[in-house]
């Protein structure tokens, strides 16, 4: 069975995952943006073996600590998708933006919609997701009914579209045609804040609701 623990990471309290099969032990890091010994710690305490780096998108609080973090551990770095490239090539003057140092990022494999990805014997399905970046990419355990999610949407409310390569309309699509065809009973982890379900925000979210969409 995929499980995870949520642990959240650099000054905007972005929320790293480590998502880990419970029958090997083995476990995928997912959006290592900084404190990366936290990180390491935690898969330690709990006996995990890490497998993989994962990467929703390239802004430095999901993607910072990845390269550095790849280097101990000895594993690639999967996702995000190669239109995020632009951004995971700038994550050095990034952390020196906001006081963050990280190195640029060159993943092992880029990701792609319909790719499936492993973690131990699990598997996650990657869905592109533009919006919030031009290649943000989402993965979903259909065995578990989870979504990691990034930040396309959150407890409440979506990314941000207003940064380089943001573009509203396509987030407001991704999450309609991507997220809401996996079903209502879905738990997702999302960037930041608090976990949710697809069900309650389609009944509640400001940005994305059914009424608001005008889904009946």
């Amino acid at each position: 069975m995929l499980k995870f623990l949520i642990q959240p990471v650099t000054p905007f309290q972005q929320n790293a995952s480590i998502l880990f099969c419970s029958k090997t032990k083995k476990c995928a890091i997912v959006d290592p943006g900084g404190d990366i010994e936290i990180l390491m710690k935690l898969a330690k305490e709990n006996d995990l073996i890490p497998e993989k780096i994962l990467l929703t998108h390239g802004h430095i609080d999901h993607a910072g600590g990845a390269t550095e973090l790849s280097e101990i551990l000895k594993v690639e770095i999967h996702g995000p998708h190669i239109e995020d490239k632009f951004l995971l090539d700038s994550l050095q003057s990034q952390g020196e933006m906001f006081g963050m140092p990280s190195k640029d990022c060159h993943p092992s494999l880029w990701l792609k919609e319909g790719d499936e990805v492993s973690v131990g014997e699990e598997k996650l399905d990657v869905y592109f997701c533009p919006g919030h970046t031009p290649g943000h990419i989402i993965f979903f355990n259909k065995k578990s009914n989870l979504a990691i999610v990034g930040d396309v949407l959150f407890n409440g409310s979506i990314g941000r579209t207003d940064l380089p390569g943001g573009n509203f309309d396509q987030l407001i699509e991704s999450v309609k045609t991507k997220l809401w065809p996996l079903g209502s009973d879905i738990d997702f982890i999302p960037g930041h804040g608090p976990v949710s379900t697809f069900k309650a925000e389609r009944l509640s979210n400001a940005f994305v609701s059914d009424s608001v969409l005008g889904i009946s």
